[in-house]
């Protein structure tokens, strides 16, 4: 079975590896040896092995909570995706802005989270004009957008397009700013910022 491959690949030493580096992706081959009780002949077999099946990635995340000029949103999204699911949310996370895409139970079919760099203006042409924009119009037809308001332990990746000045997404007929937020909450037919409420920690 499929489940009993992946946990002999991913055995007990690849997830004590895994834990440690993500509280620590700076420690040494040396210092994750001795913390292991192996060889650093093993520690850079293990790393190089997990990095290169894609099941391992070591980067720098950010305290988004830490920084005011960021503006964190999860996006639920209805999508008519005629057999092309998949195909649709991973054009999403190859998109500007994007730190995660996945394809959900629940009201929604996709849930999208962003991270953009400005104000609600730069939010809303993200969730209203990036995100529709990889599918065929009609595809998706309505998504609901929280922006998050206050995190605890949030660490997020810096997704392209955050801190780059040629990465805005132009107006509908311009090529700079496009035009300003003029309702929030839901919309059939696009995404508009939303103000979450009531759960706490959806930042």
């Amino acid at each position: 079975m499929l489940g009993e491959d992946v946990r002999e690949v991913f055995d007990k030493l690849d997830r004590r590896l895994s834990r440690i580096l993500s509280e620590d992706g700076d420690a040494s081959v040396n210092a994750l040896a001795s913390r292991l009780q192996i060889s650093p002949p093993t520690v850079r077999a293990r790393m190089k092995s997990l990095v290169e099946g894609n099941l391992l990635k070591i980067v720098g995340v950010l305290n988004v909570s830490e920084r005011p000029e960021l503006i964190s949103a999860i996006i639920g999204i209805h999508a008519n995706g005629r057999g092309r699911l998949s195909e649709i949310a991973q054009r999403m996370s190859e998109l500007p802005f994007v730190t995660s895409v996945g394809i959900v139970t629940g009201r929604y079919d996709i849930i999208a989270e962003v991270l953009v760099e400005g104000d609600m203006e730069e939010l809303y042409r993200v969730t209203s004009e990036l995100l529709p924009g990889v599918a065929e119009p009609g595809v998706i037809h309505g998504s609901e957008t929280f922006v998050v308001m206050k995190s605890h332990n949030r660490w997020l990746g810096v997704p392209k397009g955050v801190w780059e000045e040629d990465a805005c997404v132009p107006g509908p007929g311009k090529s700079g700013k496009g035009s300003r937020v003029r309702s929030a909450g839901r919309q059939e037919g696009g995404a508009s910022p939303a103000l979450a409420t009531g759960e706490e920690g959806r930042r």
